[in-house]
């Protein structure tokens, strides 16, 4: 073993021991190769430490106010004072017009947001009322009588009569229960000529001699895949409500449910590839395995949005056994099969598995700008106060976003040209006029290098109104995945994956749509558990059925 590997060997502490011996050996080459490991080491480790310490601050969010904005800039302007400040910009003319055109865009960015807090705090202040509990709500009528011994006169001794009543109301929980719903099926015959016997149809569940209902399996789906509360945790409270089912016995009613569910997940991607915008992202979930070396491996949900100019409409979920690009089982998609499927406008941000599809000439590749500010959020967040220039840029590009929200995508795409499209092209120059001085390994050299290099698919949003600046739909519909994953760890096996990419593609069309999930499955369960043929899927989606619920 030569000196460098010895050295590479001692980085710990054996370092200064290894050293002298090389040193008077004169082996110079090797100090100088040991000392450049241990340096590299180093820097390894102060970059991590500073991520590590990065997360334990419990953000809230990557939000950057304006004051905050305002402080930075003013960090800024002293440090091109000459302060002496390690991370002053250097004094070169196009850096300085770079610096001057953003600095700009910042602070009116920081200002239009003050003017409209401003505006706010000056709206006149009522008297807090309490909100009326809601109408439909069910009333119980409790009546409290005034006491025995006060219901006399004191005058003339008689009992007062009642003259009305001051009426308060008070919100209570009537615990779930459970009750037994008896299906008793008329039989019917013919006494006169003793004819054939007829029945009834059998009552509505989920299994066919089954002892559990729709309902039920409502519940058990909408609580394990949307709230978080794992089967063994259920157990528990349908125990509480008197009634003792195993796990194995819920995970079946969970299965059998997403087998009934089954046309309706297709649906949601057949409508999902039709819609004018689709975002797609992905997330890994671990997986049981007894053939892999640690007893579990990474899975990956992928979530896709079907979107118009009014924002998200539909989302499908993929589940696929790796996080390759394309799919391992005969029948599972990864990003590769996809893609493959759709045409037309991709939001995606830089995943190198949607490389080679968002190639073909068939996608219009949209970048996600969210995904490019968080680089200058984590730049300003390492102390790189010249990132907060930038996040003024992408603050001002926001704000023309949420004022023309509610708007058609052409008056926002006439926004857009008119004021999102200055500024982005003045991040751009700050950001060609910084490259050359950042280190690529730096965060703001990071940051730089993305959005350079990201230009042409970050701002596809100024050619079509209808077009989002970002993939915020995609990692929106993680939420409830990051959520219960937390909770039920992992899928016990592949099959289960699939069965939750098929409960959280239902549950979040509930979510997209404002619709009670578990009355609409108790509903939906029941229709397509006598069977689909002559069953028009299109109308059971969630925001369709959300029409006839409420019209009827």
């Amino acid at each position: 073993m030569n000196g460098a590997n010895e050295a590479n060997d001692t980085l710990s502490g054996l370092v200064l021991e290894v050293l002298p011996t090389l040193m008077e050996e004169g082996r110079f080459d090797e100090v100088l190769a040991a000392v450049a490991a241990l340096v590299k080491r180093n820097e390894k480790l102060e970059r991590q430490l500073a991520e590590f310490l990065e997360r334990r601050k419990s953000k809230p969010n990557e939000g950057v106010s304006s004051d905050q904005l305002l402080l930075f800039m003013k960090q800024l302007q002293g440090q091109a004072m000459g302060d002496g400040a390690d991370n002053a910009p250097p004094s070169t003319p196009e850096l300085e017009e770079a610096n001057a055109r953003l600095e700009a865009r910042a602070e009116a960015s920081a200002e239009r947001a003050r003017q409209k807090v401003l505006a706010a705090g000056f709206v006149p202040k009522h008297k807090p009322l309490k909100k009326p509990l809601p109408a439909p709500l069910h009333r119980l009528e409790n009546v409290i009588e005034v006491p025995e011994d006060e219901r006399a006169c004191p005058t003339c001794s008689k009992e007062r009569t009642v003259i009305g009543y001051d009426v308060s109301e008070v919100l209570e929980l009537e615990p779930a229960k459970l009750h037994v719903r008896r299906d008793k099926r008329e039989k019917r015959a013919c006494k006169g000529c003793d004819a054939y016997l007829v029945r009834a149809p059998r009552g509505e569940k989920v299994v066919a001699g089954g002892q559990i209902g729709c309902s039920i399996v409502a519940n058990v789906m909408n609580d394990k895949y949307w709230m978080g509360l794992p089967l063994h945790r259920q157990r528990k409270n349908f125990r509480r409500m008197g009634l003792a089912l195993s796990s194995s016995t819920l995970c079946d009613q969970v299965a059998w449910g997403a087998r009934v569910l089954e046309p309706l997940w297709l649906e949601a991607i057949d409508q999902m590839f039709e819609a004018h915008v689709m975002h797609i992202d992905g997330s890994g979930v671990p997986v049981l395995d007894r053939d892999h070396p640690k007893g579990r491996r990474l899975g990956t949900l992928w979530a896709t949005v079907g979107a118009s100019e009014r924002g998200p409409q539909v989302a499908a979920y993929f589940y696929a056994s790796t996080k390759k690009a394309k799919g391992q089982r005969p029948h599972e998609k990864g990003p590769w099969e996809i893609l493959a499927q759709r045409t037309g406008i991709v939001v995606s941000d830089a995943d190198t598995l949607f490389v080679e599809q968002r190639k073909r000439d068939e996608l219009i590749d949209c970048g996600c700008n969210m995904h490019a500010r968080r680089y200058f959020v984590k730049a300003l967040d390492r102390g790189d106060s010249r990132a907060a220039l930038a996040l003024g840029a992408f603050k001002g590009l926001y704000q023309v976003e949420e004022e023309f929200r509610d708007a058609g995508a052409e008056e926002r795409l006439v926004a857009r040209t008119q004021r999102s499209t200055p500024i982005y092209e003045d991040l751009v120059a700050w950001c060609r006029a910084h490259q050359p001085e950042v280190r690529p390994s730096e965060p703001l050299g990071r940051a730089v290098a993305y959005l350079l290099k990201h230009e042409l698919a970050l701002r596809r949003f100024e050619t079509d109104g209808a077009i989002p600046m970002d993939n915020i739909a995609a990692e929106h519909a993680f939420v409830a995945v990051a959520l219960t994953r937390k909770n039920y760890l992992f899928f016990g096996a592949d099959t289960g994956g699939d069965r939750a990419a098929i409960a959280y593609t239902i549950l979040h069309c509930c979510h997209l749509a404002r619709v009670d999930p578990v009355a609409y499955l108790t509903d939906v369960l029941t229709i397509l558990g006598r069977g689909t043929a002559g069953v028009d899927m299109a109308e059971l989606m969630p925001a369709r059925w959300k029409l006839r619920a409420d019209s009827s």
